[in-house]
């Protein structure tokens, strides 16, 4: 007979201190007398989501690990006074943009501190004073990119669950549930985006209830409608690219015939038939239906090609602000070699090329690196070169000796942060400069705790890239000692 299950206390009256990691809030519970309600978790932090510092709450705590709790605000008791309203119907049960309740001048604060603590504390190196952060242009409709998942079980908030309403109907559109595969929020408006693509998830969701099609079960990976991806460009021009559960030609040209004579706005119309378990689509054929497999991003006079598969910063004007304090860190003068680590489709390679002599850029997607050549080509820059594969495998001692060893380095990795690999071919590579630009300041504080014994760190710029959420960007110019 399985344990019974030990009742986890509700706090009353308790004030929330701080901000943490994740965007969660902080709350220090006081000393509880042993026997008394709750003297299980007297003197822990507690980590609760939505909070805001001077909040006075009751929390019901869900988990209790040894030195630490996590819970929920099940009442707030008074609100603090830095409380703004949340711009979004959904704050609270999407999991996304979960600082919405903060202030943006107060989460830029938070952002700034959340990269001196990295720095400091992992790090443990010698630091400049870092620099006041950069904040967004935009705080809302600032994405350029959104997935967006079909599902036939809804997820019922907890407000619905306890009306005693029926939901037959329990189609959904939405985002995934934090923590839960296989729950899908259906979403009404989301504010990340340009309002075309509500309209354009609505649209489908809509056409595919009045023409019977089925929606896809995240369980038993059945059903046709599986997930949208829509990107939207600067210039205007807008990708949409939807993923089929099930092949299904005559349905499929149905969906897609569609969505094109209703959004003729749309330059590049595309769609995967994904028969696989999960929703990656870097392993699928993405197939044209109409239009061009890309759309055109511009920065600066220089014009960037995004497919389907191409990573490109998800804030276009928020890329600009970080790329122009990449090329200012770089410091170049025309001459200098040049190598752009994880270069993506080639946007900081390309940026950079006019005020280097020559850009060697590596990346481990292959379609992207196309679009880095191409992206040269259109742009006429002839002094660009572009390599594919895993960066361990090609940033190699060899690869220095044949191509030149790099003035500059400008490293931009995935939220893992570099592989040791790669840190050690850096390090007897010896270049005169190193611009590590980073979205996980704490992977990058240990990677620059490597790099120390030969470099040291000039400056620390900031950069807000995603408004709402935890997330921030950082950029730090490093030195040969």
């Amino acid at each position: 007979m399985a344990r019974k299950r030990k009742e986890l206390p509700l706090l009353e009256n308790i004030e929330i201190c701080d901000v943490a990691a994740e965007g969660n809030a902080i709350a220090r519970i006081p000393a509880i007398p042993e026997g008394a309600p709750g003297a299980s978790v007297g003197g822990m932090v507690v980590f609760v989501p939505y909070g805001a510092p001077g909040d006075i709450a009751d929390i019901k705590i869900d988990r209790k690990k040894h030195s630490y709790a996590q819970g929920h605000i099940e009442r707030l008791v008074k609100p603090a006074d830095l409380r703004v309203q949340p711009m979004c119907s959904h704050f609270g049960v999407c999991g996304g943009c979960r600082w919405q309740h903060l202030p943006y001048s107060f989460q830029l604060k938070c952002k700034q501190q959340q990269v001196v603590d990295a720095l400091t504390r992992i790090a443990k190196i010698q630091l400049p004073e870092i620099s006041p952060i950069i904040g967004s242009p935009e705080q809302r409709e600032y994405r350029n990119k959104l997935e967006f998942t079909f599902s036939n079980k809804k997820w019922l908030t907890f407000e619905q669950l306890r009306s005693n309403d029926e939901f037959p109907d329990r189609d959904a559109a939405g985002f995934h549930i934090p923590g839960a595969f296989d729950k899908v929020l259906d979403i009404d408006r989301c504010h990340l985006q340009d309002d075309f693509s509500n309209r354009l998830r609505l649209f489908i969701k809509q056409y595919g209830k009045d023409n019977g099609l089925s929606f896809y079960d995240l369980r038993a990976n059945t059903g046709l409608l599986r997930t949208l991806m829509v990107r939207t460009a600067s210039t205007g021009e807008k990708m949409a690219v939807m993923a089929f559960g099930e092949d299904n030609p005559a349905q499929i040209k149905a969906v897609m015939d569609a969505i094109a004579a209703e959004f003729p706005e749309i330059t590049s119309l595309m769609y995967v038939i994904n028969l696989k378990v999960n929703d990656s689509l870097g392993d699928q054929e993405v197939l044209l239906h109409s239009g061009r497999d890309y759309i055109i991003e511009e920065m600066e006079g220089l014009r960037f090609r995004v497919g389907p598969k191409s990573f490109y910063q998800t804030n276009s004007h928020g890329a600009y602000q970080l790329y122009k304090v990449v090329r200012n860190f770089a410091a170049l003068t025309g001459n200098e070699l040049v190598y752009d680590l994880y270069t993506g489709t080639g946007t900081i390679a390309n940026f950079v090329a006019a005020k280097a002599s020559k850009v060697i850029g590596i990346e481990y997607v292959p379609e992207a690196i196309e679009d880095a050549r191409v992206n040269s080509a259109e742009n006429n820059i002839g002094n660009t070169v572009f390599f594919a594969g895993d960066m361990k495998n090609v940033l190699t001692d060899d690869f220095v000796a044949e191509h030149g060893v790099p003035d500059v380095m400008i490293v931009d990795p995935p939220r893992a942060g570099m592989h040791e690999d790669v840190v050690n071919v850096i390090l007897r590579a010896r270049p005169s400069r190193i611009v590590y630009v980073s979205c996980n300041p704490a992977t990058q504080a240990r990677d620059l705790a490597m790099l120390d014994k030969d470099y040291a760190v000039l400056a620390v710029q900031p950069v807000d890239m995603f408004p709402h959420t935890h997330h921030v960007e950082n950029v730090v110019l490093l030195a040969q000692r």
